[in-house]
């Protein structure tokens, strides 16, 4: 029996007969005085909204069930949401003329728009527009279940080092991973970092496996440990655990030494395709 109902139970036993010991419980445990069960009837019925939150003891389903937004997320320290805007400021400002020749390179190179715009699991697993410029001819995704057999990642990732979709000029744009500039737009917005987990597709998200889907607990990156270690790696696993060891030791030495990290990583081209 719920609380209220032990409630209404108790209050109808004192109606019929227990009027005469208003300071005892008809069961020995919740007082007879009116103004204290009208206290706790109002008081309960008030919370009956929290019966419908998953409690710590209630069995869930398999996290391959739940939506991508109801997964565990950390809170965020003050510093990184600081760091963010004013690196992701700084950035735009100071690459905009970049930005603006990758933009009309682009366009001129290959049919169709500048920016590529995809679906893909953020924070807790809700998903987020990303912005890249476009390194691949217009119908890639149409063409990605044909190249499936090629793929050299293990684990839910598509990754082909001589990928025919990819055009010419977005070729040089990944050796020197000039197609994400545009995520720090992404970043000033809110749904990413400067530093984290790079964002998977949504599909590729839901494909993971239960422990992998722990790098969701933070916001994705732009750029992130193993981007700056072990990018040539083609083994997944190896790539979530050192997403997970990021968010273990989360800090703003951390951020900051994956951030200068992160330059001779692009500059060395290693693991760029």
């Amino acid at each position: 029996m719920s609380l209220l109902g032990m409630v209404y139970h108790d209050h109808a036993a004192g109606a019929h007969g227990h009027e005469d010991q208003p300071g005892v419980a008809a069961d020995g445990g919740l007082a007879q005085a009116p103004a204290v069960r009208k206290a706790v009837a109002r008081w309960m019925i008030r919370i009956q909204g929290l019966d419908r939150v998953p409690l710590a003891r209630t069995p869930l389903p398999s996290i391959h069930a739940l939506p991508l937004d109801l997964l565990e997320v950390r809170p965020s320290p003050w510093w990184k949401r600081v760091m963010d805007v004013c690196g992701a400021l700084t950035g735009i400002i100071l690459l905009a003329p970049l930005m603006l020749l990758v933009a009309a390179a682009v366009r001129l190179s290959s049919s169709g728009p500048a920016i590529f715009k995809q679906q893909r699991g953020g924070r807790g697993g809700k998903p987020f527009t990303v912005y890249k410029f476009r390194t691949m001819v217009r119908d890639a995704e149409a063409r990605k279940a044909e190249l499936m057999r090629f793929n050299e990642r293990k684990g839910p990732v598509f990754k082909m080092t001589h990928d025919p979709r990819v055009t010419r000029v977005g070729r040089m744009l990944r050796c020197l991973s000039l197609d994400e500039l545009p995520q720090l737009f992404n970043v000033l917005k809110g749904d990413m970092s400067l530093v984290g987990p790079r964002p998977l597709p949504v599909a590729e998200d839901r494909a993971s496996a239960r422990w992998q889907r722990g790098r969701l607990a933070v916001k994705p990156g732009i750029t992130g440990l193993w981007q700056v270690s072990s990018r040539d790696k083609s083994c997944f696993d190896h790539w979530v655990r050192l997403d997970l060891r990021y968010i273990e030791n989360l800090s703003f030495w951390l951020d900051l030494k994956i951030l200068l990290w992160t330059i001779p990583a692009v500059l060395s081209r290693r693991g760029a395709h």
